[in-house]
């Protein structure tokens, strides 16, 4: 807790101390007593701040803090309501004339003051402003700040109230339209094992990787002592895996994230279990790729899949970002499913990380967006070797700058095939 006198109190103990001092000189003692007079109200505001700290006791004042929605996509604003309750008298005695502000980092302030409206009742106050978030991450939003000035004005008390929440926020992403036409055709559905939906379609076949879970025939499993799945209408639909491959420009990291995020759930949306590779991907027992996530979860899904690139980082340096890429694509070349389709935002690579994707497009197929930073002289000419590399290999590649519009790049990277 802090308390400081206001300049009401300052100027009352300056005037308290003068007037002693010339009262003891003169002799004069109403001057004395006035003196001790103004010396004493600031002392006495101090024991009354303290006595109604809105902090004391262990049941005065709760606080709880609503956003939302949350998490919240960079870009997008977010609406805060915080409910300061009075749970007894004294808390209500507490509550009275308490004035609130709140701290927030700057990626939802913007570095400017929150404007806030504040209702009051006579058991409760409620704090509601907007926050509107400009960078993907966590951040802090509170503890909310209580100010209180005693009835002559001389102290000023301030605390803080609550606990700290966390926002999280989501990269800034794209409606991009469903590649079914051009990704899975209907050959390629037919190879997979998907049929015409029928009234009894119950086939079993082999689990492959990326198959919910919820499709396994337990019993048929259990008898034969190998994981069998029902092969129905959606059984056809590829796996998908996105690979982000992310710069050492933040910029260019968030656009990275950003279109690879736009991707997964345009995937997603259309039906196939989707997973995300990379560096910094939070993927338990298996470095380098996360586990598949079906659509079948509805609005779940799509949050999964987000919640992977809250705590994403750019590369700290060229070598340390390849390599994490190598790593995943290590990975995905071990545990790759069969007809596996690999989507890619990439940067220029080396020879070495050229042979690997190489490798990797002879076992799925697979699609690239070769980014280009443009900080440097040579990096259209290495995205250009990078791109003519990877579609010797037999990738579908698209070239495009950091920071281009997320649709456009999709829709070149679909044209690609045509």
């Amino acid at each position: 807790m802090r308390l400081r006198p206001t300049p009401r109190g300052w100027a009352l103990a300056a005037a308290g101390v003068v007037a002693l001092q010339v009262g003891i000189g003169l002799g004069s003692l109403d001057l004395v007593r006035i003196g001790l007079l103004l010396l004493a109200l600031p002392l006495v505001a101090l024991v009354v701040a303290l006595t109604l700290d809105a902090t004391r006791g262990r049941r005065g004042l709760d606080v709880r803090r609503v956003v939302t929605p949350d998490p919240v996509h960079a870009g997008q604003e977010a609406d805060v309501r915080v409910e300061i309750r009075a749970t007894d008298r004294a808390g209500r005695a507490r509550l009275a004339g308490l004035r609130f502000s709140e701290q927030a980092a700057v990626e939802l302030s913007g570095g400017r003051a929150l404007r806030a409206r504040v209702v009051r009742h006579a058991d409760r106050a409620t704090v509601r402003y907007p926050v509107r978030a400009t960078q993907r991450g966590r951040w802090p939003l509170g503890p909310l700040v209580v100010t209180r000035t005693d009835t002559f004005g001389v102290v000023r008390s301030r605390r803080t109230l609550g606990e700290e929440s966390q926002v999280a926020v989501w990269p800034a992403v794209a409606t991009l339209p469903a590649p079914s036409d051009v990704l899975v055709g209907e050959p390629d559905r037919v190879a997979l094992g998907a049929r015409t939906p029928s009234t009894d379609d119950a086939n079993l076949r082999d689990y492959r990787e990326g198959d919910d879970l919820r499709r396994v025939h337990w019993r048929s499993s259990a008898r034969r002592g190998s994981l069998l799945v029902r092969s129905d209408e959606r059984a056809g639909m590829r796996p998908v895996t996105v690979l982000l491959d992310l710069p050492v420009r933040a910029s260019s990291a968030e656009w990275t994230i950003s279109l690879a995020a736009s991707m997964a759930l345009a995937m997603l949306d259309n039906g196939h279990p989707v997973r995300l590779a990379g560096a910094g991907i939070s993927t338990g027992d298996r470095p380098g790729a996360s586990p598949f996530v079906h659509a079948r979860s509805g609005p779940e899904s799509r949050a999964a899949l987000l919640d992977l690139t809250l705590d994403l980082a750019p590369a700290r340096s060229a070598a340390e970002g390849e390599s994490a890429l190598l790593d995943a694509v290590r990975v995905l070349g071990t545990h790759h499913s069969a007809g596996e389709i690999v989507l890619a935002v990439l940067g220029p690579l080396t020879a070495s990380a050229r042979g690997a994707l190489a490798h990797l497009g002879d076992q799925a197929q697979a699609w690239a967006v070769v980014r280009e930073d443009a900080r440097h002289t040579g990096d259209a000419r290495d995205t250009h070797v990078t791109a003519t590399a990877l579609q010797r290999a037999g990738w579908r590649t698209a070239r495009a700058g950091s920071g281009e519009d997320l649709l456009a790049c999709w829709t070149r990277l679909l044209g690609s095939a045509r």
